[in-house]
């Protein structure tokens, strides 16, 4: 799970819904009840009718919490569907539902009004998200280089920002560690990984093993990693302010390894950062 995946309209999304669930306990009606009358019906909110709450109010922040959950942990299916799929059409209903509801209430107060706005602004986000290139910024940028600091006389200078791993045996200077491994394994720049990275590379396309060494980078905005089997739908997404390991180049894309060990083929490698 990486929350640095999530881009700005993800934000509107959760903040879409923070409000829709505020209006959820707020009146239905506007109602002026005169005095001596009993009105305690006009005054319900949502939570007094279960087919309001579940069928607007409930749809809506589920729609959103599919949303994000699909951000942080890509490539999650149901039935065949991506989670953003359902949960932007749960957003979708409950504007359609929140509609019409308001236009058919003879007053509608408070817990009408807020939610109709949150829910307009909640769907907007869920659909808007991916076709708006402002939306789809990162909402938490990645985090700024460390200032170098000067060693003290007689140690070895460390790595500057970005290096997955520290200082380790064997490893050249100036040169980041694959992710999880221990001193004295092999790594980028050493003779026994180009080995290992030449034998573990597929047959076919790119360019040959022994005129790609193995680098760590990272992207500037979140990008989709597809598959090598060339399938259309992403198997996870590289989030900025992560550091990724390219085993192998690919046409014009790379071939990037994931820290929880998948692997698969990053097609836009415009203003990525090598580490």
């Amino acid at each position: 799970m990486n929350i640095r995946s999530l881009s700005r309209g993800d934000g509107v999304v959760i903040g879409a819904a923070v409000v829709l669930f505020i209006a959820s306990f707020l009146d239905l009606s506007g109602y002026d009840c005169p005095s001596g009358v009993d009105c305690s019906g006009y005054s319900a909110n949502a939570w007094d009718s279960l087919s309001v709450l579940m069928g607007i109010y409930l749809a809506g922040i589920i729609g959103a919490a599919l949303l994000i959950v699909s951000r942080v942990m890509p490539g999650r299916k149901v039935a065949g569907f991506e989670l953003a799929q359902f949960g932007a059409a749960f957003t979708v209903y409950s504007l359609w539902t929140m509609f019409w509801t308001i236009i058919d209430a003879g007053d509608a107060g408070a817990g009408l009004i807020l939610g109709l706005l949150a829910a307009l602004v909640l769907a907007g986000g869920a659909v808007a998200t991916p076709l708006v290139p402002a939306l789809k910024a990162p909402l938490m940028g990645a985090p700024r280089p460390a200032q170098a600091v000067q060693p003290a006389y007689g140690q070895q200078p460390g790595q500057g920002y970005g290096y997955p791993g520290g200082q380790q045996f064997g490893a050249q200077p100036g040169q980041p560690q694959p992710y999880g491994a221990q001193p004295g394994q092999p790594g980028p720049g050493r003779p026994e990984h180009q080995q290992q990275a030449a034998q573990q590379a597929p047959q076919g396309g790119g360019a040959p093993a022994g005129d790609f060494t193995p680098f760590w980078f990272a992207v500037p905005v979140a990008r989709p990693l597809y598959g090598e089997d060339g399938a259309p739908n992403p198997i996870a997404e590289l989030a900025p302010g992560t550091w990724y390991l390219a085993v192998e180049q690919r046409g014009p894309g790379l071939i990037a390894q994931t820290q929880d060990g998948r692997r698969g083929v990053l097609q836009d490698t415009t203003g990525i950062q090598r580490g």
